[in-house]
């Protein structure tokens, strides 16, 4: 279980976070949605110690993040929200370095990474640099990092952008897979069909904010005949109103 307890993110005068509580169970494909700039990934960096948090705790499994973050970040597997990093390494060095980082016996780091390259298309480009890739095929270069250890809690910014419709349905298949065995599955997105589809609990964020936290299904059952993305927008997006006074404005 991973609780956030009163998180606070501060950037200047800006505060990203305020005063985030919620709580994750293992065994459940948790979602966060919201618009740009409304925290998703400042709570992400924060559980994954990218960012330090202003105020407040982060608690794994009863292990607080600021005493036990080594222990910590070796059970979380993360994909950040954009593949562009070690751009001058090549696919099987990109790897090599992940598994060093946790402590991978060769004979895992192979087995992971023939099954891993197998499920993802990957085979023929291990040897190529990430530099040379195209957004799709760096994702699913860090994607296959990020698994390769077998984390127990993966922890994935927008992980489904640029994916071919092939990878994007394997990816979804090993969420499922990871929650049925106890595993906990955290990820972003703006793509409000596949939180529907994938998501046991979610959280949605406005301006730092948590507006809704619960059960996906409790929360379509409150509003019957509506989509999550009509529910949403409803909650999050812009107001109908002002909307509507900028169409008349634009009109001639």
């Amino acid at each position: 279980m991973i609780e956030f307890q009163h998180v606070k993110k501060i950037y200047g005068e800006t505060a990203a976070l305020k005063d985030l509580s919620l709580t994750i169970k293992s065994g459940s494909i948790f979602g966060f949605l919201g618009h740009n700039g409304a925290g998703k990934s400042t709570a992400i960096k924060s559980l994954v110690s990218i960012v330090q948090p202003t105020d407040g705790e982060i608690i794994i499994d009863g292990q607080s993040l600021k005493t036990h973050r080594v222990e910590i970040k070796r059970r979380i597997g993360y994909v950040p929200d954009t593949p562009d990093m070690f751009l001058q390494l090549t696919a099987n060095e990109y790897w090599a370095l992940i598994a060093a980082a946790f402590d991978l016996s060769e004979e895992q780091k192979r087995k992971q990474l023939n099954q891993l390259t197998d499920l993802f298309d990957m085979q023929d480009q291990r040897d190529n640099e990430l530099d040379g890739f195209s957004h799709g095929m760096r994702q699913k270069a860090i994607l296959i990092g990020a698994l390769l250890s077998d984390p127990d809690i993966w922890v994935l910014d927008e992980p489904l952008q640029g994916l071919d419709p092939q990878a994007a349905y394997d990816l979804k298949e090993l969420m499922k897979a990871h929650v049925v065995k106890g595993k906990t599955v955290i990820f972003s997105t703006h793509v409000l069909d596949t939180a529907q589809q994938l998501c046991d609990d979610l959280a949605i964020l406005k301006k730092g904010e948590l507006i809704y936290n619960g059960s996906v299904t409790q929360l379509l059952e409150k509003h019957p005949n509506e989509s999550l993305e009509e529910i949403y927008l409803s909650m999050a997006g812009r107001n109908s109103e002002n909307f509507g006074t900028i169409l008349s404005e634009k009109r001639p």
